[in-house]
């Protein structure tokens, strides 16, 4: 599917979210703030969906179908008050694609409490839980690269446009770059330059991520955090953005 026909689907996802949540405004404190969660990762729930099933139509209706499952209780036993919250979205959605694939094999609905009752093999979770935890990095990683173009947005420092050519061939070398950069900005930049610019650029990305990483971890340690960013692979990218926060203290961006 193409990255277009991915970002609409996206955006009506959101919408859909959106106008559901608000429906249902005026609940308890931590039930609004999961919502709130809900709708950051959105996108991890499609992703998700949309790599398990290959079908872009049933992962929209799905995603769709979990935002009211969510709010009506269906996931009462996949609690986010027992733990990390994309646990508690892992295990929703799982469910929710055990249900298609059942009913799709059978052809018959199922009752609906049955997505919390419904035993399934073993090797069948492992792979929904890999296919999950992958996509679940892409969704945080792409916050990230949202949140360094919102950056440079504000702040004029072309951190995203370079870091994001960089990424995308990375045999580009620094004489190259700073002949891309100064002929889109009319400015001319050096050798050193760019690699300064890289490296600030870098560290800002990593700052970036090891906020949205804790932004889906509410009221989590610090040591928590860490072990997060090892599970999901992540902790390479960021490891003195990490060890700068802990000495912060305040666990700002």
């Amino acid at each position: 599917m193409e990255q277009a026909q991915v970002d609409e689907r996206l955006s009506r996802v959101k919408t859909h979210w959106t106008l559901v949540f608000q429906a249902h405004q005026g609940q308890a404190e931590e039930t609004s703030a999961v919502q709130q969660l809900l709708l950051r990762y959105y996108g991890g729930a499609y992703r998700y969906l949309l790599g398990t099933l290959h079908d872009a139509t049933a992962a929209e209706e799905l995603t769709q179908d979990f935002a009211v499952r969510f709010l009506r209780g269906d996931f009462q036993r996949a609690d986010p008050k027992r733990g990390r919250f994309r646990d508690f979205l892992k295990t929703a959605l799982r469910h929710l694609v055990i249900d298609y694939w059942r009913v799709k094999k059978k052809g018959t609905p199922l009752p609906a409490d049955s997505n919390l009752e419904i035993p399934a093999e073993t090797a069948e979770v492992e792979a929904l839980d890999r296919e999950f935890l992958e996509k679940w990095r892409e969704e945080l990683l792409a916050q990230t690269w949202a949140a360094l173009a919102e950056d440079e947005k504000k702040t004029g420092r072309p951190y995203h446009t370079v870091l994001q050519w960089k990424a995308a061939d990375a045999r580009l070398s620094a004489t190259q770059l700073a002949n891309r950069l100064g002929a889109a900005q009319g400015k001319l930049f050096t050798e050193i330059g760019i690699r300064q610019l890289l490296y600030r650029a870098r560290q800002r990305f990593a700052e970036f991520l090891v906020s949205e990483v804790s932004r889906s971890l509410p009221g989590r340690t610090q040591q928590e955090l860490e072990q997060e960013l090892i599970d999901l692979n992540l902790l390479e990218y960021c490891q003195s953005a990490l060890k700068r926060r802990a000495e912060d203290g305040t666990g700002k961006v």
